[in-house]
This record gives C-alpha cells, structure tokens and sequence, in this order.
C-alpha cells in the first residue's frame, strides 16, 4: 500500500505549523478526500485540534517513544482514508535536548520515508528568507523537502518575493499566507488553548481553510503526498495489538472508568487502542459533574489536564470524590498521570494560595510551582526493574511525587525519583506512552481482572 503522505515542517516553533495543518485538512475535506492525521512529539492538544475540530482521526508518532520500526507500524495501523497529514514538532531539526537529530521531525520524515513541506514566518522579512530556507535546504540530507510555504507574507509581496527564491533555491513555492489579526490559535502556560475554549473556532477555522485554497496550491500539496514511496510489505503487516485470548475469554466486559472532561482530556490514541485491544472496555466518565462513577468498573484512569482550571467544579463534588476513596481502600487498581495526579491527592493550591481539597487517594499536596518540568523521561520501577518511556510537562509540583520509580532524562541523565505506588494504584506526573513497553497495558489490564475476580468471590 502507498500510504500517502506529507510532513508539514517549520523551521521554528510560532511559525505557523498548526495553522498551516489545520488549514490544510480541513481544506482536504472541503475538497472531498478523505484525511487522518498524525503529530510528531509527545503533544495532546494539536491532535485535539485535529480530532475535535476538524474531525479526522488523529494519533501520535513519536521516535523517542518507540523505535522507527514499530513507529512505522503505528503509522500503518491507524493511517485511514486518502492521505494522512503529519505535523511535525518544534524546528525541522530539532530533536532531544533540542541538539540531536533523534526524534527531530525530520527524522519522524525519515522513519517514514516521508516528503515534507516546510513552513517559515516571513513577516519583516525580504531577501533574508532566501538564507534561512538555504540553510534548511542544505541540511537536507535526503532531500525531502518538496516545497515551501511563506506565513504571515502578503500576496503582493509574495508575487515579488516568491520568483526569486525559487530562482535561487529551485524549491517550489507553494504559497504564501496573509498575516491574520485575530490568529484564533491562542498560547498559554502548557501550550494552545483547548479547542472548546475558542470562541467559534469552527467558523473561523472556515475562514482560515477559505483563505488558505485561496493563497496555497493544495491541488501541488496532494500530489506531493500521493507521490511518497510505498512501505515495505513486512512494515504493512507489523501488528502491535497485542491483545491475547487468556484476558478476553474471561466471562463478563473489563469494564475500566477514564476520566473525560474538561479538566482530563491529555490521554494518547495508542494507550487507549492498546487497553482496548487487551480486552477492557473504557467508560467515559466527569469528575466535575457526574455524582456516580459508571457501574461494574474494575479500574479507574486519570489522564492528565487542567485540573487547576476547574477547582471549584472538582473540589465540590464530594459525592464522587468518596466512591473514589471507597473503592480505593478496597484496592482497585487505579492510573493517574499528571492532572490525574494532583487530583488523586489530598489537596490542589490555586494561583491565589486558596487550597482545594481533592480525592486524597495519595497523601500528595499540589501546588503551583516558580519553574516547569518538560521533557521526555525513561522510567525504571525499583520493584521490577520494568522500563517504559514518556514525558513531563507541568508547572505545579506535590510535597510528594514518590519514589517508586527513578526518571532519567535522555540526553543529560539528570535523575530524580518520582511515581507514588500503593499496591495496583500508580500515580505520578509522568504521561506514560504504553507502546513503548506494552507490558505496562498488560499489568493495568491482570491487575483490573484480579480485583474483579476477587471481588466476585468475597
């Protein structure tokens, strides 16, 4: 199968990757083909931008997680549809520690054998654009970048600026972007603004695609995209389910509760599908305005989010919060990573010094710190000697983040401790990313059998 495909690039973060990803799949749809997508990195909230708001299916791809073997096959797995778009994360070439190539875009774009688009800010610029792109062009190894996109350039300028840069360069330009004024694509601490808190995102993400057919030759982008090589059959064929029939025969659904809201959204495509393939099936439920867990769980998943944003929602539904503890103190098995973290602990401070309490599942207390934790982090259990890869990024910080297991950056090997494990409950900071040691979904998942079938028998 071709698996067709394009790697939209940047040469920096803040120069438009989003807003040209975005534009182009929904512009994609408007012309009637079929579109999935896929971010390079460690990142939730571009693929909820993808998945929420535009409505293709979404995963992530991330060569620090796992190697460019089962990488691919994630790629093939969850490709669907006409073509597949993947965004790529901060500089073309920037990659751990922001100095090596490993988990860079381009080499995802390698890994994938995949053509890339590359996208540069060229507002207050002229000629100088001409240097930046050579720069980017003669690191290019491979040669796969295939085109170029100018942001924030005016068409006028564009019509002067463009014949020479392809004069000089011989790299095609496929368009140029007006500056906008209201750029609808909004930061803050953790990254993008979630979707559901723009206002009419949708309509202007309209707009924005509208502008974008206008300015930019998707009809050469596709091409582009059909134009990338075929996969190795072997790399087709790869499965990573690992589902294995002694956990599905069992006699009822692994009914496992996920926490949904606007407060634990941060869950990755591939942990979920894993857990899925594994036998469980994942009940959707609000810590903010659900009073009940959903019947006849056997586990219990906290996701990360933005817990600090919705105190008062959290803290004041006390009614949840005491079936929590009392399945706790019976021992179900329970995952909480990051935002899920702090709300499984006693308490969360908010930016005023105010203390909510919370769950109390770990006797944790959350508070906002002076600095951020950010990065990829390889994790090693003390009781088992279990390795799994994932990644930190937070600005709070607990009087206790555990020392069930030892984090070790990957390219300066600083070491802390950090993970609080009480039995088959395991809450940390850290998002885990389960393909990159699948045991990890299948302890979750024996773990959640065993408490049900115990509790059947008592």
């Amino acid at each position: 199968m071709k698996y067709p495909r394009i790697v939209i690039a940047a040469t920096g973060s803040g120069n438009g990757k989003t807003t040209v990803t975005c534009s182009l799949l929904r512009a994609l749809q408007q012309r009637g083909v079929s579109v999935c997508s896929f971010k390079c990195g460690p990142d939730y909230i571009d693929p909820l931008y993808h998945r929420n708001v535009i409505g293709v299916p979404t995963g992530n791809l991330d060569l620090f997680f796992t190697d460019e073997k089962r990488t691919r096959s994630i790629f093939c797995r969850e490709f669907a549809g006409d073509v597949a778009v993947v965004e790529g994360v901060m500089g073309l070439y920037d990659g751990l520690a922001g100095i090596k190539r490993e988990a860079s875009t381009y080499h995802m774009a390698e890994a994938l054998d995949a053509p890339i688009i590359l996208v540069t800010n060229g507002y207050g610029k002229g000629r100088s654009v001409i240097a930046e792109l050579k720069g980017f062009l003669d690191f290019d190894r491979s040669k796969r970048i295939a085109g170029v996109i100018l942001n924030r350039v005016s068409a006028a300028f564009g019509e002067i600026l463009v014949p020479v840069i392809e004069e000089e360069l011989g790299i095609p330009v496929l368009g140029c972007l007006p500056n906008r004024k209201d750029d609808f694509f909004r930061s803050r601490y953790l990254g993008l603004v979630l979707p559901d808190e723009v206002k009419d995102f949708r309509e202007q993400l309209q707009t924005q695609a509208k502008l974008f057919q206008q300015h930019v030759d998707v009809g050469r982008i596709l091409e582009i995209a059909r134009g990338a090589k075929e996969f190795p059959k072997e790399e087709e064929t790869m499965d990573i389910r690992i589902g294995e029939v002694q956990y599905r025969e069992r006699w009822k659904p692994l009914r496992i509760g996920v926490a949904r809201d606007e407060a634990f959204c941060f869950y990755y495509r591939e942990n979920r599908e894993m857990l899925q393939d594994l036998g469980a099936e994942l009940v959707e439920f609000s810590p903010m305005a659900e009073e009940h867990l959903p019947k006849d769980i056997c586990g219990l998943w906290f996701g990360g989010g933005y817990p600090e944003l919705h105190l008062a929602a959290l803290s004041g539904n006390r009614r949840l919060m005491d079936e929590i503890r009392a399945l706790a103190r019976e021992g179900i098995p329970i995952r909480g990573e990051c935002g899920g973290f702090m709300y499984l602990g006693d308490s969360i401070e908010d930016a005023s010094g105010r203390v909510w309490p919370m769950a109390g599942i770990h006797h944790g207390r959350s508070f906002r710190s002076k600095s951020r934790r950010f990065g990829y982090v390889t994790l090693t259990a003390h009781e088992t000697g279990a390795v799994i890869r994932g990644h930190e990024y937070h600005y709070y910080d607990c009087d206790d983040n555990g020392t069930a297991y030892t984090a070790e950056k990957p390219v300066t090997g600083k070491q802390w401790k950090c993970i609080v494990k009480n039995g088959a409950q395991q809450m940390g900071f850290p998002h885990l990313y389960y393909p990159s040691n699948p045991e990890f979904a299948k302890a979750f998942v024996r773990e959640c059998r065993r408490w049900a079938e115990e509790r059947e028998q008592r």
